[in-house]
């Protein structure tokens, strides 16, 4: 399979800087790689295995120490699997399925059987929200519970402000390497700046051939089929995936949706105390 790094000099510079940051952390964790039929996929566990078992999943263009950095409290309670997401800057392989398919679900349900999971926790940012709905609507039946943060695949933005405002500094950037196109893409979809984000993502752009298609949104009939329980939270100011728009419609579509939080000024990646209260949303709703 070819890989979708540009070259091995741009892979060894992401790589680090995914080196770099798992190391900041300073957790006690164990690297593993599950083969599933999509490809190697490499897990991050971390956490006591007496604790029941998370897994964390990332959104598009990013890796596993990412997710781990911004809900670090999780660990504390749970046995977490912070999954690399196939198809993306990180140390699984470079496959890349199909968004309009059953493939992402199968591809987790493949890792619960692997590693002999049950009554699994579900919680991902941005596509990784895609990524739990497909597990769930292909076969939830292992799952406990699924938490969703920003989510893709429920609502889309509007286009052309996503075209000007997001994809277009990110073109420029990968076309004059100037610094000031990433600081205004990250102005737009970062509450906050973010330095390990300027570091990385200024990297990916350059080395890493990203998937620029459409994301779709889940049908009504596909929806109430799930019944997992579901947790959302959005951003009001998210230009991908809105929020208020995002509240309406799931809640017409999930009839397991449990509750659905409103950032009143969170932008498509939410900020540090908007980490911790999704953190909060899940660690209170499983000890209940």
């Amino acid at each position: 399979m070819e890989s979708l790094f540009k070259s091995e000099a741009g892979e060894r510079e992401i790589l680090e800087e995914y080196d770099r940051k798992l190391g900041e952390l300073n957790i006690t964790y164990e690297s593993i790689f599950v083969e599933t039929s999509f490809g190697t996929t490499h897990i991050i566990k971390t956490g006591s295995p007496s604790s029941p078992p998370l897994l964390l999943i990332h959104g598009s263009n990013g890796c596993a120490p990412i997710a781990l950095e911004v809900y670090p409290n999780l660990r504390k309670h749970f046995q977490v699997f912070a999954i690399d997401v196939l198809g993306q800057p990180n140390k699984s392989a470079g496959t890349r399925m199909s968004m309009k398919d059953a493939s992402y679900g199968e591809w987790i349900n493949e890792i619960i059987d692997q590693l002999e999971l049950n009554q699994v926790v579900l919680a991902g940012f941005s596509f990784g929200g895609l990524v739990i709905l497909k597990t769930l609507t292909y076969k939830g039946d292992k799952i406990k519970s699924a938490f969703l943060a920003a989510p893709a695949y429920i609502v889309n933005g509007n286009p052309l402000k996503a075209l000007f405002r997001v994809f277009i500094p990110m073109q420029l950037y990968m076309r004059t390497h100037k610094m000031k196109y990433i600081e205004k893409f990250l102005s737009v979809v970062f509450t906050d700046r973010d330095e390990f984000a300027v570091n990385f993502l200024s990297k990916v752009f350059l080395h890493f051939d990203m998937d620029f298609t459409a994301v779709p949104v889940i049908d009504k009939k596909e929806a109430q089929l799930i019944k997992t329980p579901i947790t959302i939270l959005a951003g009001k100011n998210d230009i991908l995936f809105p929020g208020s728009k995002m509240r309406k419609r799931a809640q017409q579509l999930f009839p397991s949706l449990k509750d659905f939080l409103l950032l009143e000024n969170s932008k498509h990646v939410q900020d540090k105390k908007g980490n911790q209260i999704f953190e909060k949303l899940i660690l209170d709703k499983i000890e209940r």
